[in-house]
């Protein structure tokens, strides 16, 4: 599997944007899929996570009333639609794929096989 991330940029606080990781390969719906974060100097966090029944699990209450993971398998592309963005929020964002993963281990980057090359979210205070 390859993952294309994509939608990043820069907007404003309080601003949008709508990131996309879209895949190759016509098993993608069988994978779990998740979104993590890298801030310069800190270390890469988990953000959400989209299993294959679409249950969902975000990193904290905060995130989840900010961002949603959805998946659309038609076109092998996972959403991560993130709304009133601060400036806390600005990072590289990855999306990740596996599709042998156990339930414990959704929120560890070491778990997944496949990684998209990251999409740069800045946003300005």
């Amino acid at each position: 599997v390859q993952l294309q991330a994509s939608g990043g940029g820069l907007v404003q606080t309080g601003g949008s944007l709508r990131l996309s990781c879209t895949a190759s390969g016509s098993t993608f719906r069988s994978y779990t899929v998740a979104w993590f974060r890298q801030a310069p100097g800190k270390e890469r966090e988990f953000v959400a996570v989209i299993r294959p029944s679409r249950s969902t699990t975000y990193d904290r209450d905060s995130m989840k009333e900010r961002f949603t993971i959805s998946r659309d398998n038609a076109k092998n592309t996972i959403y991560l639609q993130m709304n009133s963005l601060k400036p806390e929020d600005t990072a590289a964002y990855y999306c990740a794929a596996s599709n042998t993963i156990i339930a414990s281990s959704v929120r560890s980057h070491s778990a997944y096989h496949y990684w998209g090359q990251g999409t740069l979210v800045t946003v300005s205070s």
